[in-house]
């Protein structure tokens, strides 16, 4: 899958997998919905990075926006949009994160 990386993945992928797939995937996994022009995607690139750099948790990087299935399957509204999915199934998500701290707590509850 090209829109997944272990740790930090850098590029958001035009060709997201689907919810199918992502419903199929074991272990956990970080879902990131946004694009690379967004100002709040740019903002929160360093605390993610920062966060994900080390960890070997599958890290998808999708690129959201009008017509893209997979963030209107995942109700996502706001960009960056981080979900945890532990099986398949979101465990949890944090929206518009600024600080490494509020990423490294969504990581570590």
């Amino acid at each position: 899958m090209k829109a997944s990386a272990i740790g930090f993945n850098a590029e958001y992928a035009e060709d997201a997998p689907t919810y199918e797939d992502i419903c199929q995937l074991t272990d956990d996994i970080i879902l990131e919905f946004g694009a690379p022009w967004c100002g709040h995607c740019q903002a929160a690139r360093s605390g993610i990075k920062a966060e994900l750099d080390g960890r070997s948790i599958t890290h998808i990087k999708v690129s959201d926006g009008k017509g893209k299935k997979l963030g209107r399957k995942f109700g996502v509204k706001l960009w960056p949009t981080l979900i945890l999915l532990r099986n398949g199934i979101e465990v949890r998500r944090i929206v518009r994160p600024l600080l490494k701290q509020e990423i490294n707590d969504f990581l570590t509850r």
